[in-house]
This record gives structure tokens, C-alpha cells and sequence, in this order.
């Protein structure tokens, strides 16, 4: 199974782009830090991820603030084919965290 939820903030957005078929696509930068524990011991995580949310959530991702902690939940894929970046696709957005 391939699914992540993390808790994140946005750190910045591109404008919304639209697919060939007329898919809009919202893009961001998102920033998560936490303490996890590993091996008995706190650890301190950081870490920045591409993001992008497509179709109806597009819009809904699109205005949310940025550098507030919200939680998002989707999956990792490639950025392209031939790439070996990862690129976060949104697909759920906490609601409960948007009021």
C-alpha cells in the first residue's frame, strides 16, 4: 500500500496550472517537523517535500494559509517517468484542521 498522512505547513505555492485535459493542478513546498522515537531515542525529523493536489481538492489546497500545521493524506510518486524525485499527491485534507 502506498499511503502517507503527515502533518505539514506550507512554505510556498505555485499558481494553479491546468493538465492538457484541463486537470488543475496546485503545487506546494511542505515542511514537517516532529520528535519521532527510534531505537529508544528521540529524534528530532525535518523535512521538506514537493506536493501537488489535483482535480476538485485543487482549489481547496489552493487557499489554505500558509506556515500553518495542517495534516494531508495521499501518496508518493515519481515526478516523471524518467525521474527519480518524489513528488507528494495530496488526495485528503484534514477538514477538522480548517476551521
Amino acid at each position: 500500500m502506498n499511503q502517507l498522512t503527515v502533518k505539514a505547513r506550507i512554505l510556498e505555492k505555485s499558481v494553479i496550472r491546468y493538465t492538457p485535459a484541463g486537470i488543475p493542478i496546485a503545487s506546494a513546498i511542505l515542511m514537517h517537523s516532529s520528535q519521532q522515537v527510534e531505537a529508544g531515542t528521540g529524534r528530532l525529523v525535518e523535512f521538506e517535500i514537493p506536493a501537488q493536489a489535483a482535480g476538485d481538492i485543487s482549489g481547496t489546497f489552493n487557499e489554505l494559509p500558509l506556515d500553518v500545521e495542517i495534516a494531508f493524506t495521499g501518496f508518493l510518486a515519481r515526478k516523471n517517468r524518467n525521474s527519480k524525485s518524489l513528488v507528494f499527491h495530496i488526495t485528503e485534507i484534514q477538514a477538522h484542521l480548517l476551521d
